[in-house]
């Protein structure tokens, strides 16, 4: 009996109640002047209003507790729902029912940032979402590796890699559709930005996309070369073809001190000669699909090195190899990567000639995509920049004897293993294979 007594004095409605009826019946009392009951009806007024101010502000500490233990992300606060009276239980379970909520709320909304985070990096497609000031409210590992940066949180760092794309993008607008092209440490990239914008709690977000078309438009520029190339062979092979043939006929039926074999004989070799250059080209639209395997960098690179030595006796260049780890592996075409080595030791070799402190320098590593890189570098004559813009174009050479078509193969070699073959301008002459 005590005990529902007690429970009932804690009730917060109860003492709204007595409040309002202890107060209804003093002004009553007062009205018609009955002082004798008056004053003990207001005392108790008084006390019932004390009690229930009291159980406010008890709640409301707990109300204002539990808030401030959200803004801190703390979910874990509990209201005991047992061992108090029946109304604080029953605020208490209200109160732990609300915290439950905003943790599962909070919960989820944190896995869904989490998931659209890991669908963001897993796109081609670098996202920068900046606000009106410049803050870089999301970005993802892309945007990143296209920018060549580890940590972007404003647009202004952006100046310490290219002026003019820190201004393009601090000064673009939702609609923009924009083009540029800078150079950082990775070598140089075209980039295409397309803007778009997006109002989130009365804020204006604008979300930049970026794509590399270096990759784009060195695939359309081969495929460019191989159809005119391969157009070229079969009309240049198809016209010369029966002019060798028919010169070699007519030469089994003149006598050799005649004026006319000579001149047939002229008109023979230059076609044979003809062909046999025709034919050379025809090797860069014809490059056999690649049959990849596993197999160890250090022993390929050795081998190469070996070859190298062998076809350029009287060199005297230092070769130098840096393979980490020592038993990295590369899973390609072993006998067409060796052709693309082959041309580019070649050339290093060429371009050092004599030069009594001439190396070449070859380097494997993975990078941090994983990736597998080859680097062959050499301390020789720098490329000039108005030369080195042509250096993979077919029958593109500055050497007197050259084909053109070394670097090109290379680098459609490069292209049907998946991977790629670019130039880094520098202190020495770096030629890059990246296997991705």
């Amino acid at each position: 009996m005590k005990k529902r007594l007690h429970i009932l004095l804690q009730s917060y409605p109860l003492w709204v109640t007595l409040t309002l009826l202890l107060t209804a019946s003093a002004a009553i009392t007062w009205i018609y002047h009955i002082y004798i009951v008056a004053i003990p009806l207001t005392l108790f007024a008084l006390y019932a209003l004390f009690r229930q101010i009291r159980l406010h502000r008890q709640y409301a500490r707990k109300v204002l507790f539990l808030l401030d233990a959200i803004a801190n992300d703390d979910y874990s606060v509990r209201f005991s729902e047992t061992d108090t009276p029946e109304a604080d239980r029953l605020v208490h379970r209200a109160l732990n029912r609300m915290t439950q909520m905003l943790g599962q709320v909070k919960k989820e909304t944190a896995q869904r940032e989490k998931y659209y985070e890991l669908i963001l990096n897993c796109v081609n497609t670098g996202i920068i979402v900046l606000n009106s000031r410049g803050d870089v409210y999301q970005k993802n590992n892309e945007a990143l590796r296209l920018l060549g940066m580890e940590v972007l949180t404003h647009v202004a760092q952006l100046t310490h890699i290219d002026v003019r794309l820190n201004e393009l993008l601090a000064h673009c607008r939702p609609g923009d559709k924009l083009q540029t092209t800078f150079t950082n440490e990775r070598g140089t990239a075209d980039l295409s930005i397309r803007v778009s914008g997006i109002t989130i709690r009365d804020e204006s977000l604008r979300i930049v996309a970026l794509n590399d078309i270096n990759h784009e438009l060195d695939e359309k520029e081969i495929d460019s070369w191989i159809r005119l190339t391969r157009v070229l062979t079969h009309e240049i092979m198809n016209s010369v073809t029966p002019i060798t043939s028919l010169s070699d006929t007519l030469l089994t039926r003149i006598e050799e001190k005649d004026e006319l074999r000579q001149g047939l004989q002229t008109i023979h070799d230059t076609g044979k000669g003809l062909l046999a250059f025709v034919e050379n080209y025809r090797r860069f639209t014809h490059i056999p699909t690649p049959t990849p395997t596993l197999f160890y960098i250090k022993g390929f690179i050795g081998r190469m090195v070996q070859l190298a030595r062998h076809r350029f006796p009287d060199t005297h260049t230092d070769f130098r190899i840096d393979i980490r780890p020592d038993d990295l592996i590369l899973y390609a075409d072993e006998h067409l990567i060796a052709q693309v080595m082959t041309n580019l030791l070649t050339n290093a070799l060429q371009a050092l000639g004599t030069q009594t402190d001439g190396h070449i320098h070859i380097r494997a590593y993975c990078d941090e995509d994983e990736a597998v890189v080859i680097e062959v570098s050499n301390n020789g004559p720098a490329i000039p920049p108005e030369v080195a813009e042509h250096i993979f174009i077919p029958f593109f050479t500055t050497k007197g004897n050259g084909s053109g078509i070394g670097l090109s193969i290379s680098r459609q070699i490069m292209r049907l293993s998946g991977g790629s073959l670019t130039y880094q301008p520098g202190k020495e002459t770096t030629f890059v294979l990246k296997f991705d």
